[in-house]
């Protein structure tokens, strides 16, 4: 078990989250406490996203799977509740994975851009940068999501309307830091 960080010996961890093999890329730079544990970390990712926490979820890290084990697992699992951010990513440089529905296989390549001193009066997490919205749930992946992209560009495209039905209003250029950080205020 890695070892627990207290809320006031906690680094800051700068984090930048990028949906993989997507372009141009939709990303998330967040500020999380180096506490936290794994699963705290999915939640920063959902919240930082706008994710809906509809499916399952792991980390890739060196080899190991991190999440919630369950009996139903095909492999190992590591629990996740058990380690911290701190713990599994000690250093400035470290890249790992996080997954997210694994019928979709939204991969997130996660970076610890810094370390950070807390600030006296910031709260954490937080988001302080993001480009673009995320895919909408259940759109099939990267190569769903294109076909999404190319039908809601395209008025005359046969799936235009369903697409634009089924989603409402869509831009895939909008990122909205204020909100994004409302819904990372609940994370705890």
């Amino acid at each position: 078990m890695s070892k627990r960080i207290t809320k006031a010996d906690a680094p800051i961890y700068q984090l930048k989250i990028t949906l993989h093999e997507i372009r141009p890329p939709i990303w998330r730079r967040v500020l999380v406490p180096g506490g936290f544990t794994l699963y705290q970390l999915h939640r920063v990712i959902q919240a930082a996203f706008g994710w809906l926490d509809y499916h399952l979820h792991q980390f890739l890290i060196d080899g190991k799977y991190y999440s919630i084990p369950s009996p139903e697992d095909w492999e190992p699992v590591v629990d996740e509740r058990d380690h911290t951010l701190a713990a599994m990513a000690p250093a400035t440089k470290r890249r790992f994975q996080y997954e997210y529905d694994f019928g979709d296989s939204w991969k997130h390549d996660i970076l610890v851009e810094k370390i950070l001193l807390p600030e006296q009066a910031a709260k954490y997490p937080v988001c302080i940068a993001g480009k673009r919205a995320r895919p909408p749930e259940d759109v099939g992946g990267t190569w769903g999501y294109a076909r999404f992209l190319e039908a809601i560009a395209d008025p005359e495209h046969e799936e235009h309307e369903s697409y634009l039905v089924w989603v409402g209003r869509f831009d895939p250029e909008e990122f909205n830091l204020e909100e994004t950080n409302r819904s990372l205020k609940k994370v705890k």
